[in-house]
């Protein structure tokens, strides 16, 4: 089952894996931001909580209730995202772990490769989709209506 290996093919097969390396690093930049965005949520959603537990005015509370719930769908969209980009830096470091293991095993891994970067991009794509969302979201919060 496994074979010896040339250096050359190791070191082919560390020439393939740069490439996906180059979209780990991306992949934790998007990230990166997702895990501020939530941050910043979460502290807003602090911030209004306590708002909330201060204030005794009624009419101010619906204002606040209204913006919570707006908080509260944000954070679920930035939680998918978050998730779904995790998901595809999982699928990216298989495929450079299927990519290492194919050179030193003598069977044809071309489709679980595949497979799994197809299944690493829909992830991402999905995980771009909830942040657009909730970019969406938030700015028509700002804007003062959805």
């Amino acid at each position: 089952m496994f074979t010896e290996i040339p250096t050359t093919n190791i070191a082919h097969a560390i020439q393939l894996a740069v490439a996906p390396v180059f979209l780990l690093t991306g992949v934790a930049s998007i990230l990166s931001v997702l895990t501020n965005r939530l941050a910043r949520i979460i502290d807003r959603s602090r911030f209004l909580h306590g708002k909330l537990l201060s204030t005794q005015q009624e009419n101010q509370d619906q204002g606040i209730h209204d913006e919570l719930a707006i908080l509260t769908k944000r954070m679920r969209f930035i939680n998918r995202a978050i998730a779904l980009c995790t998901a595809c830096v999982l699928l990216i470091c298989s495929v450079i772990a299927v990519l290492f293991l194919d050179s030193f095993i003598s069977i044809n891994m071309s489709t679980p490769i595949a497979s799994l970067f197809i299944a690493a991009m829909l992830s991402l794509i999905l995980a771009l989709i909830f942040f657009i969302s909730e970019i969406y979201l938030a700015t028509a919060n700002v804007r003062g209506g959805p």
